[in-house]
């Protein structure tokens, strides 16, 4: 990498949008330079994703530059234009005196880390690089601009970003910054949850999301974010576990696929473990844990601010993670299973119980019983097409109009029976035999 090397020179073009919002600054007599993370994407040879523009014009002045675009003023100094569905923001340069140099140092100097405190000079074809983010970049170090304590403080989110960047390039954290970080963990409660629980789910979704989790706890972050975590912590369990209860939950983190909801049931699938946690006869035991953990996912994610489509949905796997799936496990009794579950949940289960089972860290022995119950389970499905009421050859209007009955919670009691009746024998969901049973039930 040579200084000043253009980034068109490495593969990475500047999208045309950017160049003309650029350009018309700069026709009009205002300075204009790219900025921040897409900078970084294309000196790392990513492929750069937010492009932003900084300028000496204010925002008043932006917009009567761009009087046709649809934009929005929301974050201070910054206007957001809206070309074709995609963001693009023009931020006003911090600083309102001083040379073109000095006033974009004094921007990209309260920017969070070195190598997001670069520009691109499009006049001269060059990057700006004030305080070596190129530099940190190659010896791969994550480095708060200048004071770490003070870009923390101007937004503590910035610790966990430091955390995520770390993980998600493979970078360590300079030793200041990361002392930093452990002595103003507590800040991280002046952050909006929702930040919060974005930035926690960007890690999780991570190939190895247990280190970013790690460091977490070592800085104290952990304790803030989700302290039901840390209680796990060095607690042991028995002998069909090789990890205690935090290394496991981790372990099974980083076993499942990538997936924000299969991620965050792995999180909190045994995160009730530590208190139900009983010694009996010389063996710890976790009687109940598995809707214990379920009860603490909800109250978890709920906190966090996470929608009540993901919270149903995650805490429905955790509830359900601790299935048998042994062999001589009845059709019938597999059909109750799927019913329990939900089919459409059912592949996220086995996921999820896969991910369990191995990070019990005694190899593979499971999974061929896994796989052949998760056959099962299909065959299954494909039989029978009654899992749920509405699968049911017969609706609440047959039942009031059969029984004699008025809306009320009978008519869901009676379909409850029909439903039970056809999961232990599928070839009853027929709309006559239904209305027979229903006929019999009067009598």
């Amino acid at each position: 990498m040579q200084d000043n090397e253009p980034l068109a020179i490495r593969g990475h073009k500047i999208p045309s949008i950017v160049l003309d919002i650029s350009q018309k600054l700069i026709r009009n007599g205002y300075q204009a330079f790219l900025v921040g993370g897409a900078i970084r994407d294309a000196l790392l040879g990513s492929q750069a994703k937010d492009w932003d523009v900084a300028t000496n014009a204010t925002p008043e002045m932006i917009r009567d530059l761009f009087p046709n675009i649809t934009s929005f003023y929301l974050k201070h100094g910054t206007v957001t234009l809206v070309i074709r569905g995609r963001h693009f923001e023009v931020t006003t340069f911090r600083a309102s005196k001083g040379s073109i140099g000095s006033r974009l140092e004094e921007d990209l100097a309260h920017r969070d880390f070195t190598f997001n405190a670069m520009a691109y000079d499009i006049i001269n074809n060059k990057i700006v690089d004030p305080f070596g983010g190129m530099q940190d970049i190659k010896q791969k170090v994550v480095r708060a601009v200048l004071s770490p304590l003070e870009r923390f403080s101007e937004d503590p989110l910035r610790m966990m970003r430091a955390i995520r960047f770390s993980l998600e390039l493979g970078y360590s954290i300079e030793p200041d910054t990361l002392i930093a970080v452990k002595t103003m963990s507590q800040t991280i409660d002046k952050v909006a949850i929702e930040r919060v629980r974005d930035e926690l789910l960007r890690m999780l979704v991570s190939r190895k999301a247990s280190v970013g989790l790690n460091l977490m706890r070592r800085t104290g972050i952990l304790e803030r974010v989700l302290p039901e975590l840390v209680e796990g912590y060095r607690k042991r369990q028995n002998n069909f576990h090789k990890f205690t209860i935090y290394r496991h939950i981790l372990e099974t983190v980083d076993s499942i696929e990538r997936d924000p909801v299969l991620r965050l049931s792995a999180l909190f699938h045994d995160i009730a473990k530590p208190r139900v946690r009983e010694k009996s006869n010389g063996r710890w035991r976790f009687f109940g844990h598995a809707a214990e953990s379920a009860e603490l996912t909800r109250d978890i994610m709920v906190r966090l601010k996470f929608s009540t489509e993901w919270v149903t949905r995650v805490a429905s796997l955790v509830a359900n993670h601790m299935f048998d799936y042994k062999q001589d496990l009845s059709d019938k009794a597999i059909r109750r299973f799927i019913k329990r579950t939900g089919s459409g949940n059912v592949d996220d289960l086995i996921k999820l119980r896969k991910a369990d089972d191995l990070a019990h860290g005694w190899g593979k022995d499971f999974e061929n019983q896994i796989e052949e119950f998760k056959k099962r389970i299909h065959a299954q499905i494909k039989k029978s097409s009654a899992f749920t009421l509405s699968d049911l050859a017969v609706n609440g209007h047959d039942v009031m109009r059969i029984m004699g009955l008025q809306p009320g919670p009978k008519v869901g009691q009676i379909l409850n029976q029909l439903l039970e009746a056809v999961v232990e024998r599928p070839e009853n969901n027929q709309k006559d035999r239904l209305i027979e049973v229903l006929e019999d039930m009067k009598e």
